[in-house]
């Protein structure tokens, strides 16, 4: 399949990359263009701001959460339909996994997607270096395509022209020119950027400032003509697709492996467990298990694809608010709580008890119930000394360090979301603290950077700080729907 796309890189953070990959995700749809919107990693808060800016789903393409064959397919489903395609980088156009070389970097992300790069380059305190700095980032890895720059923070006319002189001979064409512009900054905080379900007032005027000013210092028409030279995506992809059964390219499903023992999979003596994913047999005219998906300001953190899987594997999915509904959506079977700022609302969802009590009575019931981080949070005893939910015997509470990073975890036991030994890869991206980190049977055994256990399982409990993407292990939604409906 070929899909027009642009990568949009830069040679640091704080250049500038989500001003001008939501700047021109807004231009390109201004002017009638169908724009598919992607962010490199596992940020959620970016993806929030694309889809303000194209009226699509935001969506992550992460070579280690979910493996580096999955980047393509993933991307083609959600540019299905599109006339075009732009994609955030993350960090510095060749920055990955720590350790791991180019995995999941930007540039490692472009070269599976055969996507031209446009680098976006800080300029306000340079002007001939640039020429250094870009000729070093295009020639660094021939494999990635610089097809252009946009330079942003400049600072006059002078600067402009001394900036562009010098670029004449780095042979990599000046695609754009943004001065320095208050109005297209974003409020941030401990986690980065303000989401936009806090903010959405703001950040649709923050949005259309980020595409008045692409629109004004940057060539429409040759970035559009540069997408449009990407050929097809390589390998041959076809898009990914939520439905069953699922096809892994890097899981052979001719001969499962043997699980190995909880405790043996945690040392790493046996072999992964196989996908469980397989057609749901769903009794004819049976209804559709309710799961409630909690949304809103304090749980703005989800992927995409975990409601088209649960879908898929034949759920209702409901999404509900925390702080403003004060019970579970009517037939409530099943309950996800993914990432988002508790902390910052934790007085508004601890005044919510109705809720709170309905959510601990659905927990006791045995009911499946899937918490990401900020669910975690939710599910303890208290939040900075106010009452949550009362699920986990545990509390939490601010910290000034950060967890930030990419985790190889196991399932140490079964659960309502994997069985025992199933491997999967996660990120954790944090300011608190839970106390105790684990339960009597905790959710995941980590084996990277450090051995540690961590999260809580409890009858239908599964609590953790890691956020997964389940499109790397879709038997994830189909057991926990399959729990919904015997629950």
């Amino acid at each position: 399949m070929s899909v027009p796309r642009l990568v949009v890189a830069a040679p640091s953070s704080g250049s500038g990359k989500t001003t001008v990959a939501t700047g021109l995700m807004a231009a390109f749809a201004a002017r009638g263009l169908a724009v598919s919107p992607h962010k490199v990693g596992p940020d959620y808060i970016d993806p929030g701001y694309h889809a303000l800016a194209t009226g699509r789903v935001g969506r992550n393409l992460d070579a280690y959460l979910c493996g580096p064959e999955l980047v393509a397919p993933l991307f083609l489903h959600g540019a299905l339909g599109c006339d075009l395609a732009v994609v955030e980088g993350v960090m510095g156009l060749y920055d990955g996994a720590a350790g791991q070389g180019e995995l999941a970097s930007t540039a490692h992300v472009a070269k599976l997607l055969g996507a031209p790069v446009v680098l976006v380059v800080d300029a306000s305190s340079q002007s001939r270096s640039v020429a250094a700095l870009v000729h070093g980032f295009a020639s660094w890895d021939p494999e990635v395509r610089v097809g252009g720059v946009i330079l942003n923070k400049v600072g006059s006319d002078r600067h402009e022209a001394l900036l562009r002189e010098a670029l004449e001979s780095a042979g990599v064409p000046v695609l754009g020119v943004l001065r320095r512009a208050a109005p297209v900054a974003t409020p941030s905080r401990h986690l980065g950027l303000v989401p936009v379900a806090e903010r959405r007032g703001a950040a649709v005027e923050a949005v259309s400032a980020m595409a008045a000013l692409v629109a004004e210092g940057c060539d429409l028409a040759a970035l559009e003509a540069l997408a449009r030279s990407a050929g097809a995506v390589p390998g041959g992809s076809a898009p990914w697709t939520p439905g069953f059964p699922p096809t892994h390219p890097s899981r052979p499903t001719e001969k499962a492996p043997t699980r190995a023992r909880p405790t043996e999979e945690f040392l790493g003596a046996g072999p992964t467990a196989p996908s469980e994913a397989r057609p749901a047999d769903t009794a004819p005219g049976a209804p559709a298990p309710v799961v409630a998906l909690a949304g809103g300001p304090a749980f703005s953190f989800s992927y995409a694809e975990h409601a088209e899987l649960l879908t898929a594997a034949g759920a209702e999915v409901v999404t509900f608010d925390p702080l403003r509904d004060e019970q579970l959506p009517d037939g409530t079977a099943g309950l996800v709580v993914g990432g988002g700022f508790p902390e910052v609302y934790a007085g508004e969802l601890s005044a919510n008890e109705p809720l709170r009590k309905a959510i601990g009575e659905l927990a006791r019931s045995g009911a499946p119930v899937a918490a990401e981080c900020a669910g975690l949070l939710y599910l303890c005893r208290a939040l900075d000394g106010q009452p949550m939910c009362g699920v986990l015997d545990a509390t939490a509470r601010m910290t000034e360090r950060l967890t930030l990073g990419y985790r190889d975890a196991v399932a140490v036991g079964d659960s309502v979301l994997a069985p025992a030994g199933t491997r999967m890869r996660g990120h954790e991206f944090h300011r608190t603290v839970v106390e105790p980190g684990a339960g009597a049977a905790p959710a995941w055994g980590l084996t990277a950077p450090a051995r540690r256990v961590e999260g809580f399982v409890q009858q239908g409990v599964h609590a953790s700080y890691l956020h997964t993407h389940w499109a790397s292990e879709p038997g994830v939604a189909r057991r926990f729907v399959e729990r919904c409906r015997t629950s």
